[in-house]
């Protein structure tokens, strides 16, 4: 079952306005949503939302300036709202995508790290990851460069960021290997694309050397990490041989990197990058991850472990057919996940949530606005703070607006 959060006829354009009723739910595993106005929203897009009990829960986004200028911005939650935003770094030499998007990670309460990518001069495809520190919390920024010094005029984005020993840490897309070229036409003769991942010192910048952590994966698919009891998981989409791509997961134990598990073999075989990356939750030893997959049809599945990622169960279908991926996922102290994606509906692409438990017991699946299928909406962001979920999406248009939503969990 569907269910919309609201009966304003301006729903599907955006959050209903905070005077209408939001529907009740047959299925009280969500309560009503309600707007939260983030301040300085109108131009802001592709959002990130990070942290959450203990830590602060940051969100982050772009926003455009003046000149062609564009800024790293970030907000708090406290209270119920966002506290007034805060500029990490601007630049008009920024590379700006859709799907490869900055952030804010808060790695202690008041120690920081953010990344946004800066474009190198000549061909389009050739940026680095710059990194900057906060020690105060967001108040103030210091850059602190690149996590990767191979300098090679190649692709290198798609990061994560996460704690790892009270200390940063950072993985990403690494192209050094491919030769360049536009829009991931690979020089002649030249390698894959490469997972890496480096740990930062105090000021941001790289402790020791980076470290190659896959050989061959998919070009441009998001990463993401999370903290088991038994150390940082990280899950992207690999890159076979033979041209599938599937969804892979590392871990870090005792500072070495796993060799990477394959979440479910899918066996998505396509010559090209889907630009649609998994989302990965833990608490504790336990695992979910979700993705997006087509081998027959676009699907999104979720699978858990509970072995902190070394093996995984039967995945569960979340989505089928009117799936359009762009997941999101978080773990509930009870269990259950709650999976977010887009699907294709009858008047334009929705953002749904839906709870599901190992044992493939769900909830009724949420509407949660209406955006659009174009590019220009990005990747829908959800996160647990103060027992309930944030949602942060972009609504696409000649300017763009940040929104975000809150409910509690029932």
């Amino acid at each position: 079952m569907n269910l919309r959060i609201g009966a304003c006829g301006a729903l599907l354009a955006t959050l209903p306005l905070l005077g209408c009723g939001p529907a009740p739910s047959p299925d009280p595993w969500l309560g009503p949503l309600t707007a939260i106005p983030v301040p300085g929203g109108a131009g802001g897009q592709f959002p990130h939302i990070a942290g959450g009990d203990p830590l602060p829960t940051v969100l982050s986004w772009l926003a455009t300036g003046p000149g062609g200028t564009v800024a790293l911005q970030q907000a708090t939650w406290r209270d119920g709202a966002w506290s007034q935003p805060g500029t990490v770094a601007s630049g008009a030499d920024w590379f700006v995508n859709w799907a490869d998007f900055p952030s804010v990670v808060p790695v202690s309460a008041s120690h920081w790290l953010a990344h946004w990518l800066q474009q190198r001069p000549g061909n389009v495809y050739s940026y680095d990851v710059q990194i900057a520190v906060s020690t105060d919390g967001g108040r103030h920024w210091s850059p602190a460069g690149p996590p990767h010094a191979d300098g090679t005029p190649t692709e290198h984005g798609f990061v994560s960021i996460f704690a790892d020993s009270g200390r940063g840490r950072v993985v990403w897309l690494d192209g050094r290997h491919t030769g360049g070229g536009l829009d991931h036409a690979h020089a002649a003769g030249a390698g894959s694309m490469t997972l890496r991942g480096a740990l930062l010192g105090p000021d941001g910048r790289v402790a020791g050397a980076d470290a190659e952590i896959d050989a061959r994966t998919c070009d441009c698919c998001q990463t993401d990490a999370a903290i088991t009891a038994d150390g940082p998981v990280v899950v992207y989409r690999d890159r076979g041989a033979d041209e599938v791509r599937d969804i892979a997961l590392v871990r870090l134990e005792h500072g070495q990197w796993s060799a990477p598990v394959i979440v479910h073999a899918d066996g998505w075989h396509i010559d090209a990058c889907p630009v649609n990356g998994p989302a990965v939750a833990a608490r504790g030893r336990s695992v979910v991850v979700a993705w997006f997959t087509a081998p027959d049809r676009p699907r999104v599945r979720v699978a858990f472990s509970e072995d902190a990622g070394r093996t995984f169960s039967a995945p569960l279908e979340i989505g089928a057919g009117d799936a359009l991926g762009r997941v999101d996922v978080v773990l509930l102290e009870d269990g259950r996940a709650v999976v977010s994606w887009l699907r294709q509906g009858a008047s334009g692409a929705e953002i749904l949530a839906q709870p599901v438990d190992r044992t493939a017991t769900r909830g009724d699946s949420v509407v949660v606005a209406g955006t659009s299928a174009q590019r220009a909406s990005g990747f829908p962001q959800m996160a647990l703070a103060d027992g309930g979920l944030l949602f942060a999406w972009t609504e696409a248009g000649a300017q763009p607006r940040l929104h975000t939503a809150y409910a509690t969990l029932r």
